[in-house]
């Protein structure tokens, strides 16, 4: 059985933080950047990052795609379309067919 090395990490605005995989980023910067509201706050980082990282910051951006397209971006999977789906109905929207 593989053991992760876990390493002690310095962020940019000098948050410590430990990782034990690539991911360069800081849990702590991550948390301060999270919105409090609205369905970006629903998700998880990765899908969030995913969603912003594609200029998806709304709800009618969003409805200009399809569920094929959005899971095709990187940190976004199958288990984030139940929570945008709710969130694009609550609005009387869905995604592009």
């Amino acid at each position: 059985m593989k053991t992760k090395k876990i390493s002690l990490r310095i962020c940019k605005k000098g948050h410590k933080y430990s990782k034990s995989s690539d991911c360069p980023v800081c849990p702590i910067c991550e948390a301060e950047h999270k919105p409090e509201s609205g369905f970006l706050s629903l998700l998880s980082a990765p899908a969030r990052r995913a969603l912003e990282g594609n200029g998806i910051t709304s709800l009618n951006r969003l409805s200009e795609f399809s569920e094929k397209e959005i899971l095709k971006f990187h940190g976004l999977g199958r288990a984030s379309l139940p929570v945008l789906n709710k969130a694009l109905k609550g609005v009387k929207l869905s995604f592009r067919k």
